[in-house]
């Protein structure tokens, strides 16, 4: 699980959005507005269809502009940020319990393959070969005594790490928790028919025609001609060589938190669609260090994760 923000090269195929309150009658004599930025480092975009769309993108981007203060790796005051550089955040956020709490369940079902703790490792990786060589053994093994989600202490009042100089990254799960808390935000406003990318999709209903969302997938060395069609659920997507840490692209920027190991290269993106874009977000993640048998078993504890 990288530091920064995993490549993801989406194609979404449709956008559109409306209020419960407003019949799909009536969408047609309203235009597409569409949002776009950055969010989590990865580009973003909020299309919908709906006479107060400025207003309601206004609210959504609001958000995410909180919501980044808690997660970025990148903004010396988000919480992430301090818990890193401080090895403690007192009264942290609902949000930031919320997603290590998703954390905790992915890290348990994928046996430690999905572990945040290995920003250090990560860290080590990226000093070493930005000198032009691979990270020594002995800085490996070092490192890894400060990794394992064992040595975070989560409770409402506190997240503590265990070990000093340890390091966390939530950029294998929080573009999609950010997705997801964005879609809660705009369905508690009375939403539906709204499509939502933060790097991963959230799609709150299906289409305003009624259809479902119809997303293609595309990794820059090729394009899925078979569209991902999603309706109230959600598509993440890792990419295991998506970023190299050398310059032959040959050391991948996912890292084992077992040996300290990049994962095997793959040329396949992982792509997993859930209820929820953490999860499918976390799973992807998790599976870009497992072979097919010890995807389908981690997949088979959430029946309605799947891969596409």
């Amino acid at each position: 699980m990288p530091a920064i923000s995993r490549r993801r090269f989406l194609t979404i195929f449709a956008a559109a959005g409306t209020l419960a309150a407003v019949p799909f009658a009536s969408l047609a004599q309203y235009p597409i507005r569409t949002w776009k930025g950055v969010a989590m480092g990865s580009a973003a975009s909020i299309s919908l269809a709906h006479p107060d769309a400025d207003k309601i993108l206004s609210r959504a981007t609001q958000e995410l502009e909180r919501l980044e203060n808690i997660f970025s790796l990148y903004r010396d005051h988000s919480t992430l940020a301090q818990l890193n550089r401080n090895g403690v955040i007192n009264a942290p956020p609902f949000e930031f319990l919320e997603c290590l709490g998703l954390c905790g369940t992915i890290n348990r079902a994928s046996t430690g393959l999905f572990d945040p703790t290995v920003q250090s490792l990560w860290q080590l990786y990226a000093q070493s070969y930005a000198q032009g060589q691979a990270p020594l053994n002995a800085s490996i093994k070092e490192t890894l005594s400060r990794t394992g989600w064992d040595k975070v202490l989560v409770d409402q009042s506190q997240v503590t790490f265990k070990q000093s100089n340890m390091a966390m990254t939530l950029n294998g799960i929080a573009q999609g928790y950010v997705a997801d808390r964005i879609a809660a935000l705009l369905r508690n406003d009375g939403l539906t028919n709204v499509l939502i990318n933060t790097g991963e999709f959230a799609a709150l209903g299906g289409h305003p025609n009624g259809k479902d969302w119809a997303v293609s997938i595309d990794t820059r060395s090729s394009i899925r001609k078979d569209k991902v069609m999603l309706h109230g659920n959600a598509l993440a997507t890792s990419l295991p060589n998506g970023t190299f840490f050398d310059q032959g692209g040959l050391v991948g920027h996912i890292l084992d938190p077992r040996t300290g190991q990049p994962a095997p290269t793959r040329s396949q993106a992982v792509s997993v669609t859930a209820p929820k874009a953490a999860l499918a977000d976390g799973l992807s993640t998790a599976i870009c260090l497992m072979d097919k048998e010890k995807a389908d078993q981690l997949l088979g504890q959430f029946p309605s994760a799947k891969m596409v």
